[in-house]
């Protein structure tokens, strides 16, 4: 079905063309943030937090033509997903969350947030955390905690690095006792494309089974940039060719690494495509792998 044409850009993402393909239904975005200023940000973080409320999201979903949402609390909140837990109760049942916690999180707010539609905490070795330095040692104790939780079947470890940080941490990513979800392909860098290191411990980490990677984030290595992202192309398309059960997709927005009006989420969508190579990959990508990964039901 052709949708009508757009008369003003979405906020945070610039253009106002709709992607080339339209989407399968239950299509899920599964990387984005809400921003609201009902929440206040942590003390520890530096930068004026966005205005992306769910309504603006909304909109973006509109445009894309995605149906589900996959709602990550940004290192801005700290450890208070109070936003995040909001915006799941604003998109429903058609939103999951990932939580930001430290090591000593409660038993009880692990239960809380599980809940709330929560599927998963993420442990970020890339942007300042509230409590400091993120370490192994906390990874794994967090990596712990869900998988004895009764209430946690089915939760994920998400796991934002450097490619470096990815091979140091190999041994310890291989032996988690939950499944692993690695952020915004890696952050590897697109000039070292499927020859990088940290490339080969990914494969190894995906060929275990229990390991996905999210295909989002093109922006923050590349040097082409929009529309075409060109050099992220062998990289994506080497990860599709050896995982494409194990990928999901996520536009991250609204793009709070980038430079404002710089980002067009419908050419992200493009970039999936190519990619993919395939509308059957694509659809993967888009629909039945995070079904799989984040519980959603069947679409009708």
């Amino acid at each position: 079905m052709l949708l009508p044409a757009l008369t003003a850009p979405v906020l945070h993402s610039v253009g106002l063309n709709r992607p080339q393909r339209p989407l399968p239904p239950g299509a899920c975005d599964s990387h984005m943030h809400i921003f609201d200023a009902r929440f206040a940000p942590s003390p520890h973080w530096p930068r004026t937090p966005p205005q992306a409320p769910v309504a603006a999201y909304r909109q973006l979903q509109q445009r894309l033509g995605t149906a589900r949402a996959v709602v990550v609390t940004p290192s801005t909140y700290g450890t208070n997903n109070a936003c995040t837990l909001d915006a799941l109760d604003q998109l429903g049942d058609s939103a999951r969350g990932v939580a930001v916690v430290d090591h000593g999180v409660s038993d009880a707010e692990l239960a809380r947030l599980a809940a709330r539609r929560v599927r998963g905490l993420r442990v970020n070795f890339v942007s300042p955390q509230s409590w400091g330095i993120t370490t192994p040692e906390m990874l794994t104790t967090l990596a712990d905690k869900v998988a004895r939780h009764a209430d946690c079947g089915g939760w994920h470890i998400q796991v934002f690095a450097h490619p470096e940080q990815i091979v140091a941490l190999a041994p310890v990513l291989q032996a988690l006792p939950v499944p692993l979800v690695i952020d915004h392909l890696g952050r590897i860098d697109p000039a070292e494309g499927p020859s990088a290191e940290a490339v080969g411990v990914l494969r190894r980490l995906l060929d275990g089974g229990k390991t996905w990677v999210k295909l989002s984030g093109a922006y923050m290595r590349s040097t082409v940039h929009g529309p075409s992202y060109a050099d992220t192309l062998p990289l994506g398309q080497a990860l599709v060719q050896a995982s494409p059960d194990r990928l999901v997709w996520g536009s991250d927005w609204p793009h709070t690494t980038e430079a404002p009006g710089t980002v067009n989420d419908a050419d992200l969508v493009d970039l999936l495509r190519a990619w993919a190579g395939s509308d059957a990959a694509m659809d993967r990508i888009l629909v039945d792998n995070p079904a799989r990964l984040y519980g959603f039901g069947a679409t009708s």
